[in-house]
């Protein structure tokens, strides 16, 4: 049997990069600037980081274009790209314990989450693009004799991938690996929070054989660093995952600068409707748990609003308290922590004053609404339920991304379409029912990008991840991805 993983006395002796990677070397910021990063569970300093600016953004900008021009990367057969990015998967899964452990040390969530599900999807999804980049194909257009007019693919050039700090490795991948399998030189810039497992992976695509200044990584405060790669005139492509707010920021800076590409995956407030008519609750109401407990409720597509038809809200409620029991707040480096520690104080004081509003304009406390100290952080909330909300209050409007669950009865199926419906947001939405009739009739009808069907928030490669209105329009995972990072080109030739 396997002894267990010390991952305290591994924590103590992990090495943390703190310094950009720009042309395959690592260098604090031209400035000498540095931010401090700390443990949220315990506010432990890791290191003093390089806190990118303008300057340090032109160097990455020219070293990307040099070796996009160059051809080192961009120009070098579909197949030597594959395996390059098939070696980079397979040294993630060598090395998923140590990224793994950066990963919980950087954001708080339970280490066990990490190694399970973080760091092995992200390796599978530079699986999965360096296998499907040799097996996608151009056409040919149906011309009359003497023309061919072909339709290919061509890589954009210089790729700036921003990215939040709740699945930080993640959907690092979910960007670079499309991005770099269609031969783009990219610039990472990761979350202020989440350096470390960005500038370990710069090591590593090193050591996979990714040419030099094909993968650059500048972590900074996101005014700043980010805000440079936006208005920078040689970027090509600016893709985003964040807050709605910030997301309007780079179209904004896009105007402002060289029209460059942006495309954004942003907030959310998806909701998870449960009919009466689904007859496995036990099943809905653990995922419903899951639906907003799952990584601390810091999930773009978390099921923030649960809508239950009234026949049965009284008793999914009381079965939804008992499910939170079990996701109790704990130290995120113990194996059989569930819940682990906010990314930050300002989150965790944010998520405290929703619940706080939240009662005083009326709602209810069904369960949790607590902050805990544990290990002298103060960054821990407990799960929470709050019943008796109104459509319009903030509980129900905005994203909080936190552990907090708004919940509400309905009457009709009419009736829970236009609640889920009333939001600015479009990103994902659950619902629960054994009514083949019901289950196409109301998935067809709730706007959202992803709609899961007796299960929350599906997820998969193979399918697209994304959403509309205030969500954003982009789209990652499958091969739908790649439409981000190329561009069409028409060859037409007429011949004698």
């Amino acid at each position: 049997m396997d002894t267990p993983l010390d991952w305290h006395a591994r924590a103590l002796r992990q090495r943390y990069l703190t310094e950009a990677c720009i042309d395959g070397r690592f260098a604090p910021a031209l400035s000498g600037q540095t931010y401090a990063s700390h443990d949220p569970a315990t506010g432990r300093l890791l290191g003093q980081v390089a806190a990118c600016g303008e300057a340090d953004v032109e160097q990455a900008v020219r070293t990307a274009r040099r070796s996009f021009d160059s051809g080192v990367w961009s120009r070098c057969a579909p197949a030597q790209r594959k395996q390059v990015l098939l070696r980079l998967s397979q040294l993630m899964l060598e090395h998923v314990e140590e990224l793994a452990l950066l990963e919980s040390l950087d954001v708080g969530k339970p280490v066990a989450d990490a190694l399970a599900v973080d760091i092995p999807g992200a390796a599978h999804v530079f699986r999965w693009y360096a296998e499907s980049v040799d097996k996608l194909y151009g056409q040919v257009a149906p011309q009359p004799p003497g023309v061919l007019a072909t339709i290919t693919r061509e890589a954009l050039g210089v790729v700036a991938a921003v990215v939040p700090w709740n699945f930080p490795l993640d959907l690092a991948a979910w960007k670079l690996a499309p991005a770099l399998a269609a031969g783009n030189s990219v610039i990472l810039k990761p979350a202020e929070q989440s350096p470390g497992t960005a500038l370990r992976l710069a090591e590593l695509a090193l050591e996979a054989g990714l040419p030099p200044g094909v993968l650059n990584v500048l972590p900074g405060l996101g005014e700043v660093t980010g805000r440079a790669l936006g208005l920078h005139p040689g970027v090509d492509c600016l893709v985003f995952t964040g807050s709605t707010e910030v997301g309007k920021h780079f179209m904004a800076y896009s105007a402002q600068s060289n029209l460059k590409q942006v495309w954004l995956e942003c907030g959310g407030k998806s909701a998870n409707l449960v009919f009466a008519d689904c007859t496995d609750l036990d099943l809905a109401v653990q995922k419903a748990a899951f639906g907003i407990f799952f990584n601390q409720g810091e999930v773009c597509s978390a099921n923030s609003r649960l809508l239950v038809e009234r026949a049965i809200y009284d008793d999914f409620l009381e079965r939804l308290v008992a499910q939170s029991r079990l996701w109790q707040p704990g130290d995120p480096l113990l194996a059989d922590t569930r819940m682990g520690a906010l990314v930050d104080e300002r989150q965790t004081t944010r998520v405290m004053q929703h619940i706080t509003h939240a009662q005083a304009q009326g709602a209810a406390l069904i369960t949790g609404g607590q902050q805990l100290q544990i290990n002298g952080s103060h960054n821990f909330v407990t799960p929470t339920v709050l019943a008796g909300v109104d459509p319009q209050q903030p509980l129900w409007q905005e994203e909080i991304f936190g552990p907090v669950l708004a919940v509400m009865p309905f009457d009709t199926e009419d009736q829970a379409i236009a609640l889920a419906n009333d939001s600015i947001y479009g990103l994902a939405a659950s619902l629960w029912t054994d009514n083949l009739h019901r289950a196409h009739r109301v998935a067809g009808a709730l706007r959202a990008g992803t709609v899961s069907v007796n299960t929350v928030d599906a997820l998969d490669v193979t399918v697209p991840f994304g959403g509309g209105r205030q969500s954003g329009f982009g789209r990652d995972l499958s091969l739908h991805s790649f439409d981000k990072y190329t561009e069409l080109k028409t060859t037409w030739m007429q011949f004698r």
